[in-house]
This record gives structure tokens, C-alpha cells and sequence, in this order.
């Protein structure tokens, strides 16, 4: 799940980032900064998350570049399954 949703930050497929988001936490729509470009993730750390599990976080590393220059959001983002599918959640930025 996080793999999709960074390819669809990538891609600028909103209409896939707010279908892959918990319906109580999912905003009303999205907009992307067209000149940011996701360029590489790093899966830092999982938890949970299994074929059994209800519940995940994924600490990440997602690098970009804007305008020339290049920066890094590191985040542990919240998996649940709603409708028996994985859906974002929610995450804290570190």
C-alpha cells in the first residue's frame, strides 16, 4: 500500500490517493504541488501489517525535488483495513 500510494504521488493520481484513504480521515479533495516531484521511498521500519493483521505503520523516507532543489519527508503512516482492504489511515512526520 505504501508503494501505490508514493507511485501515485509520483504519477499525481489524486483520484487513487483519496480512493486509498480511510473514509474518516480522507479530505474532501487534494491538490499536489505539480512542481514537486517524488523521485525515491525508503521503507524504514514496518510493523504489523500481515495477512492477519487489522492494523500497520510504515515509517518511511520519501525524497523529492522542488525547484531545483532536493528534500526528504520522513513519516510513520497508519494502515487500516476498511471494507477488508488496506487504506491510509493517518501518519506523524518526524
Amino acid at each position: 500500500m505504501m508503494r501505490s500510494r508514493f507511485s501515485a504521488f509520483a504519477l499525481g493520481d489524486t483520484g487513487y490517493l483519496l480512493r486509498s484513504w480511510h473514509s474518516s480521515t480522507r479530505p474532501a479533495s487534494l491538490e499536489l504541488d505539480p512542481g514537486q516531484r517524488w523521485i525515491r521511498l525508503e521503507i524504514v521500519e514496518t510493523e504489523r501489517g500481515g495477512l492477519l493483521d487489522a492494523a500497520g505503520t510504515v515509517t518511511f523516507r520519501a525524497h523529492y525535488r522542488d525547484a531545483g532543489r532536493t528534500g526528504t519527508i520522513t513519516e510513520t503512516s497508519r494502515f487500516v483495513r476498511e471494507d477488508g482492504r488496506w487504506v491510509y489511515l493517518d501518519g506523524d512526520q518526524l
